[in-house]
Protein backbone atom coordinates (compact mmCIF):
# COMPACT_ATOMS: atom_id res chain seq x y z
CA UNK A 1 0.00 0.00 0.00
CA UNK A 2 1.13 3.68 -0.69
CA UNK A 3 -0.78 6.75 -0.07
CA UNK A 4 -3.94 4.89 0.53
CA UNK A 5 -3.76 3.28 -2.92
CA UNK A 6 -2.86 -0.38 -4.09
CA UNK A 7 0.13 -0.94 -6.85
CA UNK A 8 -1.64 -2.59 -9.43
CA UNK A 9 1.86 -3.81 -10.66
CA UNK A 10 5.73 -2.88 -10.10
CA UNK A 11 6.27 -1.46 -13.58
CA UNK A 12 4.35 0.48 -16.02
CA UNK A 13 5.95 0.74 -19.80
CA UNK A 14 4.86 3.11 -21.88
CA UNK A 15 5.17 2.07 -25.65
CA UNK A 16 5.37 -1.29 -27.25
CA UNK A 17 7.72 -0.85 -29.76
CA UNK A 18 11.25 -3.12 -29.56
CA UNK A 19 12.35 -1.54 -26.38
CA UNK A 20 9.53 -1.68 -24.65
CA UNK A 21 9.02 -4.98 -25.56
CA UNK A 22 12.23 -6.03 -24.68
CA UNK A 23 11.51 -4.29 -21.19
CA UNK A 24 8.30 -6.17 -20.79
CA UNK A 25 10.77 -9.34 -21.87
CA UNK A 26 13.45 -8.94 -19.45
CA UNK A 27 10.73 -8.32 -16.42
CA UNK A 28 8.85 -10.92 -17.39
CA UNK A 29 11.84 -13.47 -17.29
CA UNK A 30 12.55 -11.69 -13.96
CA UNK A 31 9.02 -12.11 -12.20
CA UNK A 32 8.63 -8.76 -12.01
CA UNK A 33 5.00 -8.09 -12.23
CA UNK A 34 4.58 -5.68 -15.37
CA UNK A 35 1.71 -3.74 -17.14
CA UNK A 36 2.34 -2.60 -20.54
CA UNK A 37 0.66 -0.13 -22.47
CA UNK A 38 0.38 0.43 -26.54
CA UNK A 39 -1.91 2.44 -28.92
CA UNK A 40 -1.62 0.76 -31.41
CA UNK A 41 -3.24 -2.97 -32.12
CA UNK A 42 -0.61 -4.64 -34.36
CA UNK A 43 3.33 -4.30 -35.11
CA UNK A 44 4.37 -0.86 -36.82
CA UNK A 45 4.41 -2.50 -40.24
CA UNK A 46 7.17 -0.45 -41.90
CA UNK A 47 10.57 -1.67 -41.25
CA UNK A 48 12.40 1.11 -39.60
CA UNK A 49 15.69 -0.50 -38.20
CA UNK A 50 17.91 -2.88 -40.74
CA UNK A 51 20.60 -4.43 -38.45
CA UNK A 52 21.36 -5.98 -35.15
CA UNK A 53 24.94 -6.58 -33.99
CA UNK A 54 26.75 -9.80 -31.69
CA UNK A 55 26.38 -7.38 -28.34
CA UNK A 56 22.70 -7.20 -29.07
CA UNK A 57 22.09 -10.75 -30.06
CA UNK A 58 23.89 -11.75 -26.51
CA UNK A 59 21.35 -9.87 -25.08
CA UNK A 60 19.03 -12.10 -26.82
CA UNK A 61 20.60 -14.91 -25.75
CA UNK A 62 19.93 -14.27 -22.04
CA UNK A 63 16.20 -14.34 -23.19
CA UNK A 64 16.47 -17.54 -25.00
CA UNK A 65 15.79 -15.75 -27.91
CA UNK A 66 18.58 -15.55 -30.33
CA UNK A 67 18.45 -18.54 -32.09
CA UNK A 68 14.84 -18.13 -32.95
CA UNK A 69 15.85 -14.65 -34.43
CA UNK A 70 18.43 -15.59 -36.75
CA UNK A 71 16.41 -17.94 -38.14
CA UNK A 72 14.58 -14.93 -39.90
CA UNK A 73 17.89 -12.47 -39.93
CA UNK A 74 20.83 -12.76 -42.71
CA UNK A 75 24.76 -12.47 -41.90
CA UNK A 76 25.74 -8.95 -43.21
CA UNK A 77 29.35 -9.56 -44.40
CA UNK A 78 30.63 -5.99 -45.37
CA UNK A 79 30.17 -2.75 -45.43
CA UNK A 80 31.39 -0.44 -48.50
CA UNK A 81 31.37 3.20 -49.70
CA UNK A 82 31.98 3.59 -53.03
CA UNK A 83 31.21 6.09 -55.69
CA UNK A 84 29.40 6.18 -59.21
CA UNK A 85 31.89 5.68 -60.98
CA UNK A 86 33.23 2.29 -59.45
CA UNK A 87 35.81 3.52 -56.92
CA UNK A 88 36.00 1.98 -53.58
CA UNK A 89 37.07 4.79 -50.64
CA UNK A 90 36.39 1.81 -48.18
CA UNK A 91 35.25 -1.25 -47.00
CA UNK A 92 34.94 -3.12 -43.89
CA UNK A 93 34.69 -6.78 -43.54
CA UNK A 94 33.65 -8.16 -40.33
CA UNK A 95 36.02 -10.39 -38.51
CA UNK A 96 34.40 -13.31 -36.02
CA UNK A 97 32.74 -12.28 -33.05
CA UNK A 98 34.01 -12.68 -29.52
CA UNK A 99 30.61 -12.53 -27.99
CA UNK A 100 29.19 -15.69 -28.89
CA UNK A 101 28.19 -18.24 -32.12
CA UNK A 102 26.77 -15.16 -34.16
CA UNK A 103 28.42 -13.00 -36.64
CA UNK A 104 29.23 -9.27 -35.97
CA UNK A 105 26.07 -7.99 -37.69
CA UNK A 106 22.83 -9.33 -39.01
CA UNK A 107 20.88 -7.92 -41.67
CA UNK A 108 17.00 -7.96 -40.28
CA UNK A 109 13.32 -7.12 -41.43
CA UNK A 110 12.35 -5.56 -37.86
CA UNK A 111 8.29 -6.36 -38.46
CA UNK A 112 9.06 -10.05 -38.46
CA UNK A 113 11.93 -9.58 -35.75
CA UNK A 114 8.88 -8.16 -33.41
CA UNK A 115 6.59 -11.08 -34.20
CA UNK A 116 9.46 -13.17 -33.64
CA UNK A 117 9.91 -11.34 -29.85
CA UNK A 118 6.34 -11.09 -29.46
CA UNK A 119 5.63 -14.64 -29.46
CA UNK A 120 7.59 -15.62 -26.37
CA UNK A 121 5.45 -12.75 -24.19
CA UNK A 122 2.88 -15.69 -24.21
CA UNK A 123 5.24 -17.45 -21.49
CA UNK A 124 5.01 -14.37 -19.05
CA UNK A 125 1.24 -14.27 -19.22
CA UNK A 126 1.01 -14.61 -15.73
CA UNK A 127 3.19 -11.74 -14.43
CA UNK A 128 3.26 -9.27 -17.63
CA UNK A 129 -0.02 -8.01 -18.71
CA UNK A 130 0.40 -6.15 -22.14
CA UNK A 131 -2.87 -4.14 -22.92
CA UNK A 132 -3.53 -3.03 -26.76
CA UNK A 133 -5.45 -0.21 -28.25
CA UNK A 134 -5.01 1.88 -25.32
CA UNK A 135 -2.90 5.55 -25.13
CA UNK A 136 -1.46 6.77 -22.43
CA UNK A 137 -3.18 10.48 -21.51
CA UNK A 138 -1.76 11.46 -17.79
CA UNK A 139 1.28 10.06 -15.89
CA UNK A 140 1.84 11.20 -12.52
CA UNK A 141 3.82 10.43 -9.35
CA UNK A 142 4.28 11.27 -6.05
CA UNK A 143 7.50 9.57 -3.45
CA UNK A 144 6.11 6.06 -3.83
CA UNK A 145 4.66 5.32 -7.26
CA UNK A 146 3.21 6.34 -10.47
CA UNK A 147 -0.22 6.80 -11.50
CA UNK A 148 -0.49 6.32 -14.87
CA UNK A 149 -4.03 7.03 -16.89
CA UNK A 150 -4.66 5.52 -20.39
CA UNK A 151 -7.76 6.24 -22.33
CA UNK A 152 -9.44 3.26 -24.84
CA UNK A 153 -8.93 4.46 -29.09
CA UNK A 154 -12.36 2.65 -29.61
CA UNK A 155 -14.75 3.77 -26.63
CA UNK A 156 -13.10 6.40 -24.97
CA UNK A 157 -12.86 4.79 -21.82
CA UNK A 158 -10.19 5.75 -19.44
CA UNK A 159 -8.44 3.47 -16.99
CA UNK A 160 -5.72 3.97 -13.93
CA UNK A 161 -3.00 1.75 -12.93
CA UNK A 162 -0.47 2.71 -10.49
CA UNK A 163 2.75 1.58 -10.20
CA UNK A 164 6.46 1.56 -8.35
CA UNK A 165 8.21 2.59 -11.30
CA UNK A 166 7.20 3.55 -15.25
CA UNK A 167 9.58 3.38 -18.07
CA UNK A 168 8.66 6.05 -21.08
CA UNK A 169 9.24 3.91 -24.88
CA UNK A 170 7.05 6.16 -26.40
CA UNK A 171 9.32 6.84 -29.25
CA UNK A 172 11.20 10.04 -30.58
CA UNK A 173 7.77 12.53 -29.80
CA UNK A 174 7.80 11.06 -26.38
CA UNK A 175 3.87 12.46 -25.19
CA UNK A 176 5.57 11.27 -21.93
CA UNK A 177 8.71 13.45 -22.03
CA UNK A 178 7.21 16.46 -23.19
CA UNK A 179 4.76 15.46 -19.82
CA UNK A 180 7.60 15.42 -17.35
CA UNK A 181 8.88 18.67 -19.00
CA UNK A 182 12.40 17.37 -20.28
CA UNK A 183 13.68 18.87 -23.21
CA UNK A 184 15.49 17.46 -26.39
CA UNK A 185 18.96 18.61 -27.00
CA UNK A 186 21.21 18.84 -29.93
CA UNK A 187 19.57 19.11 -33.90
CA UNK A 188 17.42 17.95 -36.75
CA UNK A 189 19.45 18.20 -40.34
CA UNK A 190 16.68 19.41 -42.39
CA UNK A 191 17.22 17.45 -45.30
CA UNK A 192 14.57 15.50 -46.26
CA UNK A 193 15.04 11.55 -47.43
CA UNK A 194 12.62 8.97 -48.88
CA UNK A 195 13.31 5.12 -47.85
CA UNK A 196 12.16 2.93 -50.64
CA UNK A 197 11.87 -0.44 -49.78
CA UNK A 198 11.18 -3.32 -51.77
CA UNK A 199 11.04 -7.10 -52.61
CA UNK A 200 13.46 -8.94 -54.16
CA UNK A 201 12.46 -10.83 -57.35
CA UNK A 202 16.60 -11.75 -58.93
CA UNK A 203 19.55 -11.43 -57.08
CA UNK A 204 21.84 -8.96 -58.72
CA UNK A 205 26.29 -8.38 -58.10
CA UNK A 206 27.38 -8.00 -54.21
CA UNK A 207 23.87 -7.15 -53.65
CA UNK A 208 24.32 -8.57 -50.09
CA UNK A 209 27.23 -5.84 -49.37
CA UNK A 210 25.76 -3.11 -47.14
CA UNK A 211 26.93 -0.08 -49.86
CA UNK A 212 27.12 3.36 -49.24
CA UNK A 213 27.12 5.33 -52.87
CA UNK A 214 29.64 8.19 -51.82
CA UNK A 215 28.10 11.49 -53.72
CA UNK A 216 28.18 14.96 -52.78
CA UNK A 217 25.18 15.64 -54.55
CA UNK A 218 22.69 11.80 -54.36
CA UNK A 219 24.24 9.77 -51.73
CA UNK A 220 22.81 6.74 -51.14
CA UNK A 221 22.14 4.14 -49.02
CA UNK A 222 21.52 0.37 -50.84
CA UNK A 223 20.96 -3.03 -47.89
CA UNK A 224 19.71 -5.79 -48.30
CA UNK A 225 16.87 -6.77 -45.30
CA UNK A 226 16.36 -10.16 -44.26
CA UNK A 227 13.80 -12.09 -46.07
CA UNK A 228 13.97 -11.12 -49.33
CA UNK A 229 13.65 -7.24 -48.61
CA UNK A 230 15.85 -4.51 -50.25
CA UNK A 231 16.18 -0.96 -49.13
CA UNK A 232 17.25 2.18 -50.43
CA UNK A 233 17.49 6.01 -49.09
CA UNK A 234 17.63 8.85 -51.25
CA UNK A 235 18.28 12.10 -49.75
CA UNK A 236 16.16 15.36 -51.74
CA UNK A 237 17.53 18.21 -53.65
CA UNK A 238 16.55 21.57 -52.21
CA UNK A 239 14.33 21.57 -55.43
CA UNK A 240 12.04 18.73 -54.47
CA UNK A 241 9.65 17.80 -52.12
CA UNK A 242 7.69 15.11 -51.15
CA UNK A 243 4.79 15.35 -53.97
CA UNK A 244 8.17 15.06 -56.37
CA UNK A 245 8.16 11.30 -54.97
CA UNK A 246 4.70 10.68 -54.11
CA UNK A 247 3.86 7.56 -56.28
CA UNK A 248 6.22 4.41 -57.64
CA UNK A 249 6.50 5.48 -60.81
CA UNK A 250 7.95 8.64 -59.05
CA UNK A 251 10.53 6.21 -57.74
CA UNK A 252 11.88 4.57 -59.99
CA UNK A 253 14.35 7.11 -61.79
CA UNK A 254 15.55 7.00 -58.35
CA UNK A 255 16.04 3.27 -58.48
CA UNK A 256 17.22 3.33 -62.29
CA UNK A 257 20.09 5.96 -61.52
CA UNK A 258 21.54 2.74 -59.58
CA UNK A 259 21.20 -0.02 -62.26
CA UNK A 260 17.78 -1.02 -60.49
CA UNK A 261 15.13 -1.83 -62.54
CA UNK A 262 11.41 -3.03 -62.41
CA UNK A 263 12.72 -7.40 -63.14
CA UNK A 264 15.20 -6.96 -60.04
CA UNK A 265 12.31 -5.71 -57.50
CA UNK A 266 8.74 -4.98 -56.90
CA UNK A 267 8.72 -1.64 -54.88
CA UNK A 268 7.05 -2.42 -51.59
CA UNK A 269 6.88 0.62 -49.81
CA UNK A 270 8.00 3.94 -49.22
CA UNK A 271 8.66 7.01 -46.17
CA UNK A 272 10.18 10.21 -46.04
CA UNK A 273 12.17 11.57 -42.71
CA UNK A 274 14.96 13.27 -41.64
CA UNK A 275 18.17 12.85 -39.39
CA UNK A 276 18.49 13.76 -36.07
CA UNK A 277 21.50 13.83 -33.19
CA UNK A 278 19.04 14.97 -30.33
CA UNK A 279 19.12 13.41 -26.94
CA UNK A 280 16.93 14.09 -23.60
CA UNK A 281 18.62 16.66 -21.22
CA UNK A 282 17.74 14.25 -18.45
CA UNK A 283 16.94 10.33 -18.69
CA UNK A 284 15.33 9.53 -14.85
CA UNK A 285 12.71 11.86 -13.40
CA UNK A 286 11.75 10.42 -10.70
CA UNK A 287 10.38 7.61 -10.78
CA UNK A 288 10.08 7.35 -14.63
CA UNK A 289 12.55 6.68 -16.92
CA UNK A 290 13.57 7.27 -20.65
CA UNK A 291 14.47 4.64 -23.03
CA UNK A 292 15.28 4.35 -26.48
CA UNK A 293 14.13 7.07 -29.10
CA UNK A 294 12.48 8.76 -26.03
CA UNK A 295 15.77 9.40 -24.87
CA UNK A 296 17.93 9.92 -28.08
CA UNK A 297 17.87 9.95 -31.92
CA UNK A 298 20.88 9.61 -33.87
CA UNK A 299 21.48 9.45 -37.39
CA UNK A 300 20.69 5.68 -39.19
CA UNK A 301 24.37 5.49 -40.29
CA UNK A 302 25.72 3.38 -38.12
CA UNK A 303 22.35 0.69 -37.45
CA UNK A 304 22.41 1.45 -34.01
CA UNK A 305 18.82 3.75 -33.10
CA UNK A 306 17.20 0.62 -32.10
CA UNK A 307 19.68 -1.53 -31.18
CA UNK A 308 20.52 1.29 -28.35
CA UNK A 309 16.94 1.35 -27.51
CA UNK A 310 17.25 -2.53 -27.13
CA UNK A 311 20.58 -2.26 -24.39
CA UNK A 312 18.93 0.53 -22.70
CA UNK A 313 16.18 -1.92 -21.57
CA UNK A 314 18.90 -4.66 -21.08
CA UNK A 315 20.75 -2.37 -18.69
CA UNK A 316 17.43 -1.16 -16.60
CA UNK A 317 16.00 -4.53 -16.32
CA UNK A 318 18.07 -6.12 -14.14
CA UNK A 319 19.06 -3.11 -11.84
CA UNK A 320 14.93 -2.69 -11.22
CA UNK A 321 15.01 -6.10 -10.60
CA UNK A 322 17.67 -5.82 -7.46
CA UNK A 323 16.12 -2.31 -6.57
CA UNK A 324 12.31 -4.21 -6.16
CA UNK A 325 13.68 -7.24 -4.93
CA UNK A 326 15.22 -5.12 -2.06
CA UNK A 327 18.99 -6.14 -2.61
CA UNK A 328 20.39 -2.76 -3.65
CA UNK A 329 19.42 0.96 -3.17
CA UNK A 330 17.43 2.90 -5.26
CA UNK A 331 20.42 5.10 -6.38
CA UNK A 332 21.90 2.01 -8.29
CA UNK A 333 18.86 3.06 -11.05
CA UNK A 334 20.73 6.50 -11.18
CA UNK A 335 23.28 4.63 -13.06
CA UNK A 336 21.40 3.93 -16.00
CA UNK A 337 22.07 7.34 -17.85
CA UNK A 338 25.16 7.30 -16.41
CA UNK A 339 26.12 4.38 -17.93
CA UNK A 340 24.54 4.28 -21.27
CA UNK A 341 24.68 7.43 -22.59
CA UNK A 342 28.82 7.86 -23.24
CA UNK A 343 28.17 4.71 -25.38
CA UNK A 344 24.92 6.08 -27.17
CA UNK A 345 26.82 9.10 -27.45
CA UNK A 346 29.82 7.37 -28.69
CA UNK A 347 27.92 5.78 -31.75
CA UNK A 348 25.96 8.69 -32.35
CA UNK A 349 29.80 10.44 -33.45
CA UNK A 350 30.07 7.22 -35.51
CA UNK A 351 27.23 7.03 -37.08
CA UNK A 352 27.79 11.32 -37.57
CA UNK A 353 31.34 10.10 -39.55
CA UNK A 354 29.91 7.68 -41.09
CA UNK A 355 27.53 10.44 -43.21
CA UNK A 356 29.97 12.51 -43.54
CA UNK A 357 32.16 9.59 -45.77
CA UNK A 358 29.01 8.88 -47.72
CA UNK A 359 28.24 13.04 -48.09
CA UNK A 360 31.94 12.97 -49.13
CA UNK A 361 32.47 15.78 -46.67
CA UNK A 362 36.03 14.91 -45.38
CA UNK A 363 38.91 16.60 -46.12
CA UNK A 364 41.70 15.21 -48.57
CA UNK A 365 43.99 13.76 -45.57
CA UNK A 366 40.72 12.08 -43.82
CA UNK A 367 39.98 10.35 -47.11
CA UNK A 368 43.43 9.46 -47.44
CA UNK A 369 43.33 8.15 -44.15
CA UNK A 370 40.25 5.89 -44.88
CA UNK A 371 42.34 3.67 -47.31
CA UNK A 372 43.71 0.08 -45.68
CA UNK A 373 47.23 0.19 -45.24
CA UNK A 374 49.04 -2.88 -46.01
CA UNK A 375 51.61 -2.60 -43.21
CA UNK A 376 49.75 -2.05 -40.15
CA UNK A 377 47.28 -4.24 -38.98
CA UNK A 378 43.51 -3.10 -39.15
CA UNK A 379 42.19 -1.51 -35.85
CA UNK A 380 38.78 -2.91 -34.73
CA UNK A 381 36.86 0.64 -35.59
CA UNK A 382 34.51 1.75 -32.63
CA UNK A 383 31.57 0.08 -34.39
CA UNK A 384 32.56 -3.46 -34.20
CA UNK A 385 33.97 -2.76 -30.06
CA UNK A 386 32.30 -4.81 -27.37
CA UNK A 387 30.11 -2.33 -25.03
CA UNK A 388 32.02 -0.97 -22.18
CA UNK A 389 31.31 1.45 -19.57
CA UNK A 390 33.10 4.39 -18.35
CA UNK A 391 31.12 4.59 -14.76
CA UNK A 392 28.38 3.72 -13.14
CA UNK A 393 28.25 -0.03 -10.84
CA UNK A 394 31.69 -0.50 -10.79
CA UNK A 395 34.84 -0.61 -8.34
CA UNK A 396 38.23 0.44 -9.69
CA UNK A 397 39.82 2.19 -12.59
CA UNK A 398 37.75 2.13 -16.19
CA UNK A 399 40.41 2.69 -18.51
CA UNK A 400 41.85 0.83 -21.68
CA UNK A 401 44.53 -1.46 -19.38
CA UNK A 402 41.76 -2.39 -16.88
CA UNK A 403 39.26 -5.45 -17.07
CA UNK A 404 36.70 -2.99 -15.04
CA UNK A 405 33.98 -1.92 -17.71
CA UNK A 406 34.53 -4.68 -20.17
CA UNK A 407 32.31 -6.90 -21.39
CA UNK A 408 33.87 -10.63 -20.62
CA UNK A 409 33.92 -12.76 -24.05
CA UNK A 410 31.64 -15.55 -24.67
CA UNK A 411 33.47 -18.57 -25.86
CA UNK A 412 32.36 -21.98 -25.41
CA UNK A 413 33.09 -23.86 -22.22
CA UNK A 414 32.24 -26.84 -20.57
CA UNK A 415 30.92 -27.15 -16.82
CA UNK A 416 31.91 -29.77 -14.52
CA UNK A 417 30.37 -32.46 -15.86
CA UNK A 418 31.53 -31.98 -19.14
CA UNK A 419 28.41 -30.35 -21.08
CA UNK A 420 29.71 -28.11 -23.67
CA UNK A 421 27.85 -24.84 -24.12
CA UNK A 422 28.36 -21.33 -24.40
CA UNK A 423 29.62 -19.78 -21.31
CA UNK A 424 26.39 -17.55 -20.25
CA UNK A 425 24.65 -20.65 -20.30
CA UNK A 426 26.76 -21.66 -16.77
CA UNK A 427 27.08 -17.69 -15.85
CA UNK A 428 22.60 -17.54 -15.55
CA UNK A 429 20.84 -14.30 -15.08
CA UNK A 430 22.94 -12.96 -11.42
CA UNK A 431 25.83 -11.95 -10.32
CA UNK A 432 29.02 -14.36 -10.71
CA UNK A 433 32.33 -14.09 -9.39
CA UNK A 434 34.99 -16.20 -11.92
CA UNK A 435 38.41 -16.81 -10.42
CA UNK A 436 41.36 -17.96 -13.08
CA UNK A 437 42.42 -21.43 -11.39
CA UNK A 438 41.52 -20.16 -8.07
CA UNK A 439 38.27 -19.92 -6.01
CA UNK A 440 37.39 -16.43 -5.69
CA UNK A 441 35.65 -16.95 -2.59
CA UNK A 442 39.74 -17.66 -1.18
CA UNK A 443 40.09 -13.81 -2.21
CA UNK A 444 37.57 -12.27 -0.40
CA UNK A 445 37.30 -10.94 3.28
CA UNK A 446 34.40 -12.48 5.27
CA UNK A 447 32.42 -8.71 4.94
CA UNK A 448 33.12 -8.99 1.06
CA UNK A 449 31.49 -13.05 0.87
CA UNK A 450 28.34 -11.60 2.82
CA UNK A 451 27.65 -9.07 0.48
CA UNK A 452 27.93 -11.25 -2.47
CA UNK A 453 25.94 -13.72 -1.22
CA UNK A 454 23.09 -11.23 0.04
CA UNK A 455 22.65 -10.95 -4.07
CA UNK A 456 23.01 -14.42 -5.03
CA UNK A 457 26.34 -14.33 -6.32
CA UNK A 458 27.82 -17.81 -7.67
CA UNK A 459 31.00 -18.51 -7.48
CA UNK A 460 33.11 -19.84 -10.47
CA UNK A 461 36.91 -21.35 -11.37
CA UNK A 462 37.95 -21.26 -14.75
CA UNK A 463 39.76 -24.03 -15.65
CA UNK A 464 42.41 -25.36 -18.67
CA UNK A 465 40.98 -28.05 -20.78
CA UNK A 466 43.87 -30.01 -19.95
CA UNK A 467 43.64 -29.27 -16.04
CA UNK A 468 41.30 -31.66 -13.81
CA UNK A 469 38.63 -30.12 -12.22
CA UNK A 470 37.86 -30.33 -8.58
CA UNK A 471 34.38 -28.77 -7.43
CA UNK A 472 30.72 -28.53 -9.12
CA UNK A 473 31.55 -24.95 -9.97
CA UNK A 474 34.20 -25.55 -12.44
CA UNK A 475 34.27 -23.45 -15.67
CA UNK A 476 36.41 -25.54 -18.40
CA UNK A 477 37.55 -22.98 -20.65
CA UNK A 478 38.13 -25.06 -23.45
CA UNK A 479 40.06 -22.89 -25.75
CA UNK A 480 41.85 -20.36 -22.91
CA UNK A 481 39.52 -17.53 -24.17
CA UNK A 482 38.54 -16.87 -20.95
CA UNK A 483 41.90 -17.30 -18.99
CA UNK A 484 43.83 -15.35 -21.98
CA UNK A 485 41.56 -12.48 -21.36
CA UNK A 486 41.99 -11.75 -17.77
CA UNK A 487 45.99 -12.30 -17.81
CA UNK A 488 45.81 -9.75 -20.67
CA UNK A 489 44.40 -7.56 -18.02
CA UNK A 490 46.44 -8.90 -15.25
CA UNK A 491 43.24 -10.19 -12.84
CA UNK A 492 42.86 -13.17 -11.02
CA UNK A 493 38.66 -12.59 -10.08
CA UNK A 494 36.23 -10.70 -11.87
CA UNK A 495 32.82 -9.64 -10.37
CA UNK A 496 30.65 -9.61 -13.49
CA UNK A 497 27.32 -8.13 -13.37
CA UNK A 498 24.45 -9.89 -14.84
CA UNK A 499 24.64 -8.23 -18.03
CA UNK A 500 28.62 -9.34 -18.22
CA UNK A 501 30.36 -6.19 -17.55
CA UNK A 502 33.17 -6.90 -15.25
CA UNK A 503 32.13 -4.87 -11.81
CA UNK A 504 35.35 -5.27 -9.87
CA UNK A 505 38.11 -7.53 -9.82
CA UNK A 506 40.55 -8.29 -7.34
CA UNK A 507 43.25 -5.39 -8.89
CA UNK A 508 40.93 -2.82 -6.95
CA UNK A 509 39.23 -4.69 -4.80
CA UNK A 510 35.81 -7.02 -4.82
CA UNK A 511 33.85 -5.59 -2.37
CA UNK A 512 30.04 -4.90 -4.14
CA UNK A 513 30.62 -1.90 -5.92
CA UNK A 514 28.25 1.48 -4.95
CA UNK A 515 26.78 2.70 -7.69
CA UNK A 516 29.59 5.44 -8.86
CA UNK A 517 27.65 8.89 -10.37
CA UNK A 518 29.34 10.93 -12.10
CA UNK A 519 27.28 14.51 -12.61
CA UNK A 520 27.05 15.89 -15.82
CA UNK A 521 29.10 12.91 -17.53
CA UNK A 522 25.94 12.40 -19.54
CA UNK A 523 25.67 15.59 -20.67
CA UNK A 524 29.22 16.23 -21.34
CA UNK A 525 29.20 13.13 -23.84
CA UNK A 526 26.95 14.69 -26.01
CA UNK A 527 28.39 18.11 -26.13
CA UNK A 528 31.97 16.45 -27.37
CA UNK A 529 29.51 15.16 -30.53
CA UNK A 530 30.94 16.67 -33.98
CA UNK A 531 28.43 18.79 -35.35
CA UNK A 532 25.18 16.59 -37.58
CA UNK A 533 25.59 17.18 -41.42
Amino acid sequence: MSNGKAFDADVAIIGYGPTGLTAALCLGQYGIKTIALEREPAIYPRARAVTVCDSTMRCFQSLGLDRDLAEVMDETVALRWITYSGHEITHLTFPPSALGVHPRSYAIYQPRMEEVMRARMPDYADVVDVRFGVEVVAVDQDADGVTVTSRDVRNGAETTVRTRYALACDGGSSKTRDRLGVKMLGETVEKLWVVVDARVKRWWPNRNILTFWSDKQRPVVDIALALGNHRWEFPLEAHESEKDFATQEQLWPLLNSLGVTDDLIEIHQHAFYKHHVRHAERWREGRIFLLGDAAHLMPPWAGQGMQSGIRDAFNLSWKLREVLKGRLPDRLLDTYEVERAPTVAMMTAVAVQMGRIIKQQLTDEEMAALAPSPDAPPEEPPLLRPPFLESGWVRGSVSADSAVGKTIPQPRVANSAGKLCLLDELLGDGFTLLGDGVDPRDLLSPGEKAEWDALGARYAKALGANDRGDGPDNIVDLNGILQQWMRGFGVRVVALRPDRFVAASDVFGLAVPAPEIREGAARAAFAALPPAA
